[in-house]
């Protein structure tokens, strides 16, 4: 924590130093005070005849100390936000960062939602800490020993009445915060919780209502909710019991002051003035206990936000850079090769989903990849970019191991389309831009043109221009597909992968695609995953995958007479009418 407050050390100089300025103005008052009952007002200096002259000099400093005070106050505040909102702005970014440079399974394994809460609320209750620390700390302690200073100056039997309330108070408020500190990490994951599940309902709205699904979702989220209300009216109820008993005893200690400066005024010892400033004295004191309770409430919560941050920040991502490579000849480019190849999800249970992969694919070849549901294809082409990293065996690209890369250069030679399309809230024109963010508006609209999605967006209210609803949701399913077959086709990498990205085109649509793909990048590998023959049949080459094995690879025509696998779903296909013939 201490490198992010590092930056702002000057801020977090000023905030406590104008604090103590601002206490120092709250001590001072209740002196003046003192002076304006017993003189001003009673006259004991001056034969009990009082003396409107002291009153109103006197009342005139106090507004200037006031005013002075709330000058300090203000700078003080002023200069803990600028450092607390730094420092929160910082971590922040650099959680969001880390994020992003993680693993699909290290994200996986924290959550959407606990991620969400993580760079939202949690850097928040930090925030508070950082700024409560740099002011609240310094007040409190002031206040308290600077309160019991000046109380005892007036009168040493009032340290007494400290003596005797400080040791309850410090009890009561021990007991009750270390009742309420470990609630605060099981509601930092109840809202995790919450977040989820809202995330999840946002996200698949067009299931739930598809599905009649809104009564059990409203009922799913009801029980997230409630649990995390629960808790946080479990904590709230426990610091609601702390606030009574505080004042009970605060109440009896000014009633204790009261009792002693009275007789001790009878006795010619003190005087009115200076009970009345011991009563202030000690309702400072007693404050600054109280308030100390709440610092450390808040500094429970923001310690156990900020180790949930340090489980983020701390994380090294599985999947990193490698040392880095030096430039390839020019006829490797795009060359893929699966050496001995197996791989299984982490913690999944059984066998791997893929088992001992040997394929080369050549550069500027068209291959294509099929196989029934959930037999590994898309498993298979996620190995070539690292979004994972192999269980055994060696994936190279142009010759060297893809761990060998480092990943922005390796995802530099990639351009990628999945089947389902992800679009980001904002125009037409930029979510292809992702492809390659220089490109000009011509390359833009030629991209667009070869994944067959430039006659629908010049069909839009405002062309290329158009605002896209989030998660594409203002689009139909091909339309998603084709503008994120036109990112992937603007990058102009080396390979290109769709993953099954064309599952929701026409035939007659897919088939122009790939033969504007083939005409226009004869030089780039592309790699094709279908679940339609129609979609792979004029590929160079087809391998079929079976339970995670490559059973046959080859032509159409000789899958057609070697491979039983490829004939049982041509003939599938054919009798469903997914096949037009060979």
């Amino acid at each position: 924590m201490l490198k992010y407050l590092k930056k702002y050390w000057f801020y977090a100089l000023l905030a406590p130093v104008f604090m103590v300025g601002e206490v120092m103005m709250d001590l001072i008052q209740p002196r003046m005070m003192s002076n304006i009952v017993d003189n001003g007002v009673l006259g004991l200096n001056n034969g009990n005849i009082g003396d409107m002259h002291i009153v109103l000099t006197s009342g005139i400093q106090m507004i200037g100390v006031v005013f002075l005070g709330g000058i300090f106050g203000v700078l003080s505040g002023v200069f803990s936000n600028l450092c607390s909102q730094n420092f929160g702005n910082d971590i922040r970014k650099d959680c969001f960062q880390k994020i992003m440079s993680l693993s699909l399974e290290q994200t996986d394994k924290f959550s959407t939602g606990s991620l969400i809460t993580r760079v939202t609320n949690d850097v928040t209750q930090v925030q508070n800490m950082v700024a409560q620390c740099i002011r609240g700390f310094v007040r409190t302690c002031m206040l308290f020993f600077g309160g019991i200073v000046c109380m005892l100056t007036l009168d040493l039997s009032f340290g007494v009445v400290v003596l005797c309330a400080f040791p309850i108070v410090l009890l009561i408020v021990l007991f009750f915060i270390s009742k309420v500190n470990p609630l605060f990490l099981v509601l930092q994951k109840k809202l995790d919780k919450v977040n989820s599940v809202m995330q999840e309902n946002v996200t698949g709205a067009r299931v739930v209502k598809a599905y009649v699904r809104e009564e059990y979702e409203k009922n799913r989220f009801g029980d997230s909710n409630r649990e995390l209300v629960d808790t946080q009216l479990h904590v709230l109820v426990l610091l609601s019991y702390m606030m009574p008993l505080m004042n009970i005893i605060m109440n009896i200690s000014i009633v204790a002051v009261i009792y002693i400066g009275s007789v001790r005024v009878q006795g010619g010892n003190t005087t009115p003035g200076n009970v009345m400033a011991a009563i202030t004295y000690l309702t400072q004191i007693l404050n600054s206990v109280v308030m100390l309770a709440m610092i450390f409430q808040n500094v429970s919560r923001g310690m156990a936000s900020f180790g949930r941050l340090k489980e983020v920040l701390l994380c090294e991502p599985i999947i990193s850079d490698g040392k880095g490579i030096s430039l390839t000849s020019e006829n490797l480019r795009g060359k893929v090769e699966f050496r001995n190849v197996s791989f299984a999800y982490p913690q999944s249970v059984g066998d791997g989903v893929l088992k001992n992969i040997n394929l080369t694919v050549f550069p500027g070849e068209t291959f294509a990849i099929l196989g029934a549901t959930g037999c590994g294809k898309s498993s298979l082409v996620n190995l070539i970019p690292r979004f994972y990293d192999v269980t055994e065996g060696q994936v190279l690209v142009d010759g060297v191991d893809v761990r060998e890369y480092r990943l922005s250069e390796l995802r530099e030679k990639i351009a990628i389309a999945l089947q389902k399309s992800e679009l980001f809230s904002t125009s037409i024109r930029n979510n292809i831009l992702w492809g390659r963010g220089n490109a000009s508006q011509q390359e833009t609209g030629h991209a667009a043109q070869i994944a067959q999605a430039e006659e629908f967006i010049k069909a839009q209210p405002k062309g290329y221009d158009t605002l896209v609803a989030e998660k594409g949701m203002s689009l139909s399913g091909g339309q998603k597909q084709r503008i994120a077959i036109s990112r992937a086709v603007l990058k102009s990498a080396d390979i290109l992968i769709f993953d099954d990205s064309t599952s929701a085109l026409d035939l007659k649509t897919e088939a122009q695609l790939y033969e504007a793909l083939n005409r226009e990048y004869k030089d780039v590998t592309k790699i094709i995953i279908a679940q339609r023959i129609a979609s792979v049949k004029n590929a160079d080459r087809i391998a079929v995958i079976d339970n995670g094995r490559i059973a046959d690879c080859g032509t159409h025509k000789e899958l057609m007479e070697t491979s039983d696998i490829y004939r049982d779903i041509y003939t599938s296909q054919l009798k469903s009418g997914g096949e037009q013939g060979e």
